[in-house]
């Protein structure tokens, strides 16, 4: 059998998920055919499928060099292994890198659309990046600007309808993290005033699926239509304003919104900062988190007057004890992403650890679901001079919240803070210390702890960051109390109160398209 039919016959396996079988079949082709680079590429898409993320990075960095840009038939291969580089660093915390990589895999990417999917990919990994300014934001956007020059925008066109037809763009109308923020938007805007229409990208769909494509005016599957095909069903529709959910997340559709279909365009809610983009109007966000982040943003911001997000509990769980009670110490900790790990936080974290005795830190993300990620992470600890007999590393598993029973207090990261993983803690009874900056995404912590009444546990230094954790630690009766209460305090504040932030929501839509009808402002080239 020559090397081809091997290799077709281990892509199928490969398909049919039969992954260990396809590595074996792999080894054949390498031994009809060792010089042949594509197997490699398969080989380390099979390593991302089993979520071995330390081997697929260092796979992956031994065969970059084998790659060359200048070769058209390699160069669309290297794209995808500088991906697989940048997304496996990513998830080991080497976050600063990883966004470069993604930058030159969109440089090498076969067209547009992918290259601009490679630097949403970078854009969205430098909102960890600590030191990464508003200037090198701009540069991203600058770079993905460049692979929208196929794109030629609708005009831009106002419509007299009686109601406001509001269209959401989004890949992630099923069970997501979004829907937690976005269920009464999608759901809840007045009937009398608005209609809404949702386009969905995603491929999968479940019970959220289909009680909103039955609750909204039009429910329009766009995963399988074009870039140009979706703007135009769009423009159709009569959209006056659209929102996009994704931001630069994966599955983002914004290169549909590129062509600027609706009237106004508004971002926000699934997505932390800027697209910079200006095809987008407006950022949805409040008072809290819009102060101060004016400078990392191309689109003018929507400050609501609490809170730019309405969170959905999704558990009927009960609030357990706080566990030093039984334990007699405190357990810390953090189930945010792996990327949001930076050296400045878990030095921070050995701070709060050495000055609290006999204290603990749980660590739960699907990086230590395999032996080589749990590994990769206690060596870094180990360089911090972190004692890793203090430190939990549990896998990802369905039951996590319920494994908040286990934590007495949540360490927030910075500078790409949690958000809905902050709402979860919290609404488990589980406070949460967060440090704030002047990027957007750095502020969800003060927003939520603010509007649910504890804005004392968000901090502006990471001086304060370790204190506020030590005094809280000290303070068993605090905890307790906190621990009866803090669901009730957030059923209570506006983070919960879907009416009201519906009606300011409502009220800033009609605002914004009132005033760009004034204004008559788009004859302006988005892209």
């Amino acid at each position: 059998m020559d090397a081809i039919k091997i290799y077709k016959k281990a892509l199928a396996q490969f398909k049919a998920k039969n992954y260990d079988d396809a590595l074996k079949t792999l080894a054949e082709v390498k031994i009809a055919a060792p010089h042949w680079k594509k197997p490699l590429l398969l080989k380390a898409y099979i390593l991302r499928e089993q979520g071995k993320t330390v081997e697929l990075f260092l796979f992956a960095q031994k065969i970059l060099p084998l790659f060359d840009a200048t070769l058209p038939e390699e160069k669309e291969l290297l794209s995808d292994v500088l991906n697989l580089l940048g997304m496996a660093g990513s998830k080991l915390g080497m976050v600063e890198s990883a966004s470069e990589l993604l930058r030159l895999s969109g440089e090498t990417a076969k067209n547009n659309a992918e290259a601009c999917s490679e630097i949403s990919n970078a854009i969205i990994v430098a909102n960890a990046v600590e030191k990464f300014s508003a200037d090198d934001f701009k540069k991203l956007y600058a770079e993905y600007k460049k692979y929208l020059s196929d794109i030629t925008p609708y005009p831009r066109k106002f419509y007299a309808h009686k109601k406001i037809r509001v269209g959401f763009l989004s890949a992630d109308f099923r069970i997501h993290p979004v829907i937690k923020w976005a269920w009464a938007l999608l759901t809840a805007l007045d009937k009398n005033s608005f209609e809404t229409y949702c386009y969905s990208a995603g491929k999968s769909s479940d019970i959220v699926t289909k009680h909103i494509s039955a609750t909204v005016k039009g429910w329009r599957d766009i995963s399988t239509l074009s870039d140009v095909e979706a703007a135009k069903l769009i423009r159709d529709d009569e959209i006056d304003i659209l929102i996009d959910l994704s931001g630069h997340t994966g599955g983002n559709r914004l290169r549909v919104a590129a062509y600027c279909p609706a009237t106004v365009q508004v971002s926000g809610i699934g997505y932390v900062n800027s697209t910079g983009l200006p095809c987008f109007d407006y950022f949805l966000s409040d008072e809290i988190c819009a102060a101060g982040s004016e400078e990392f943003f191309t689109e003018k911001l929507i400050r609501l007057p609490h809170t730019h997000i309405c969170y959905e509990a999704s558990t009927d769980l009960d609030v357990s004890s706080p566990p030093c009670l039984k334990k007699n110490f405190v357990t810390f900790g953090s189930f945010n992403q792996p990327s949001k790990l930076n050296d400045s936080m878990l030095t921070t974290w050995k701070k709060i650890l050495d000055a609290v005795p006999q204290s603990r830190l749980i660590l739960k993300n699907k990086t230590f679901n395999t032996d080589d990620g749990k590994i990769f992470f206690v060596n870094r600890l180990k360089f911090i001079g972190l004692d890793v007999s203090r430190v939990e590393l549990r896998n990802f598993s369905g039951d996590y919240l319920r494994q908040y029973d286990d934590i007495d207090i949540a360490l927030d990261t910075f500078p790409y803070t949690g958000g809905v993983t902050t709402c979860e803690a919290l609404y488990m009874g589980v406070p949460v210390v967060s440090l704030y900056g002047n990027r957007h995404g750095s502020r969800f912590g003060l927003s939520i702890l603010k509007n649910i009444g504890l804005e004392e546990l968000a901090v502006a230094t990471y001086d304060d960051y370790v204190e506020r954790a030590i005094a809280l630690a000290g303070d068993w009766e605090l905890l307790t109390i906190l621990r009866r209460n803090m669901r009730g305090m957030m059923k209570k504040s506006p983070l919960m109160d879907s009416e009201n932030y519906i009606r300011e929501v409502e009220a800033a839509f009609k605002k914004i398209l009132r005033e760009d009808s004034y204004e008559q402002r788009r004859d302006k080239n988005c892209v």
